[in-house]
């Protein structure tokens, strides 16, 4: 299992308890692919970063990931947050869905498929391919596809991790995405909670930045690609 993994299954409550600190996204997405009454696929939906702004719209929601630890929190947000009844989860990989054909107007996914489609992945090439090809057999004619990842934690302008440049590049080159970048700072109320928040998931590089700077607010930037099938 990997180290990001670990955290998803063992240490999900703190995970969304970062996460909670970055924006809302839901102008993002509706600025690219209005989503109200549509059926909407979060792929790799996490704690729900992106399905808790897309469910009061959706006209139903599948919430798929490979963890179901985080699933778990989803489902306790959406009931209890949202108090929406048109959505689902569903664990499993992204290169496999459970999905009917043409069935997705919409699929959103946020800092998830760079796991299967990072250079440190021998088959990250493959992978890539399978994912692409599940979401184009579950999306109906005119169904658009937006993808989030990161661009750097830690940094005012984007930043890439070096073993996603080969993923962002495909994107765009093979499969036809555009592209643009945006903030997604996380903000804390003191230095010591952005310490607190963050040590776990990005180690001493980013905290000691965090001490540096006396950061309170953390500055990240995000890729965004989508696409229309």
């Amino acid at each position: 299992m990997s180290e990001e993994n670990t955290v998803y299954a063992t240490q999900s409550e703190q995970y969304e308890a970062m996460i909670s600190r970055q924006p809302n996204l839901a102008h993002v997405i509706n600025e690219i692919r209005p989503f109200n009454n549509l059926d909407v696929l979060d792929l790799g939906a996490g704690s729900g970063r992106l399905s808790t702004v897309l469910a009061p719209a959706a006209k139903s929601l599948i919430c798929s990931d490979i963890s179901s630890s985080m699933l778990d929190i989803l489902e306790h947000k959406l009931t209890n947050e949202n108090q929406t009844t048109n959505w689902k989860t569903v664990v499993c990989d992204h290169r496999k869905l459970p999905i009917p054909d043409s069935s997705i107007d919409l699929v959103v996914s946020g800092w998830s498929i760079c796991y299967l489609a990072n250079t440190y992945e021998s088959d990250w090439k493959e992978n890539l391919d399978l994912i692409m090809a599940e979401l184009e057999r579950v999306l109906k004619p005119n169904g658009s596809i937006i993808i989030f990842e990161t661009m750097g934690t830690g940094y005012d302008t984007p930043n890439p991790p070096e073993f996603l440049t080969s993923y962002f590049s495909l994107l765009e080159e093979k499969y036809g995405f555009q592209s643009r970048w945006i903030r997604v700072d996380y903000t804390f109320d003191s230095v010591e909670a952005a310490v607190e928040h963050t040590e776990f998931f990005f180690g001493e590089e980013v905290v000691e930045k965090i001490r540096q700077h006396q950061w309170a607010t953390v500055p990240e930037c995000a890729g965004i690609w989508w696409k229309q099938i």
